[in-house]
């Protein structure tokens, strides 16, 4: 399971900058006009549906007031349960794209066919690192070699 939660933040580390910054986006331009226009239409008791239509399409075009506008008039606490529940429903998709990004085996995003079974140039008793037959990159089966030097291919033939 480790191995999962690791290739997980591999895979996303540039995505966990772009979503903060999408998250910071969003809070200013979308929940500070939502929290100061229902707070503008809960002023005369009631909610007027008129006047939060308005006041919201005002606050979209300059979101950035309006944020100083959400502390100045008394809105804060509409604002924070809006972004409360707005951060909620971000971190929910965010989780189900994280998990669905996570590796599906331990073996995701090896290279096939790499020396990677070996360590520390082990591969080089039996094989040889400059000319004879290519089995991978820096590593070729020796054609002078005594003894068997018969090669298995694994794989499959692609016919187009």
């Amino acid at each position: 399971m480790n191995y999962k939660i690791e290739g997980a933040i591999r895979r996303n580390r540039k995505n966990f900058i772009i979503f903060a910054i999408l998250w910071v986006f969003i809070a200013l331009v979308l929940v500070s006009p939502i929290a100061y226009g229902s707070h503008m239409a809960k002023l005369n008791g009631s909610f007027d549906i008129e006047v939060f239509i308005e006041t919201f399409t005002s606050s979209m075009t300059n979101p950035l007031s309006t944020f100083g506008k959400v502390f100045s008039s008394g809105a804060a606490s509409g604002f924070f349960s809006t972004l409360l529940v707005v951060t909620i429903f971000y971190s929910v998709f965010f989780f189900i794209g994280f998990v669905r990004s996570a590796p599906k085996n331990e073996y995701t995003d090896i290279e096939h066919g790499s020396s990677d079974w070996s360590q520390r140039g082990e591969q080089y008793q039996v094989l040889n690192r400059n000319e004879g037959i290519i089995l991978a990159e820096d590593n070729y089966l020796p054609v002078d070699k005594r003894g068997n030097v018969n090669v298995l291919v694994v794989g499959r033939i692609r016919i187009w």
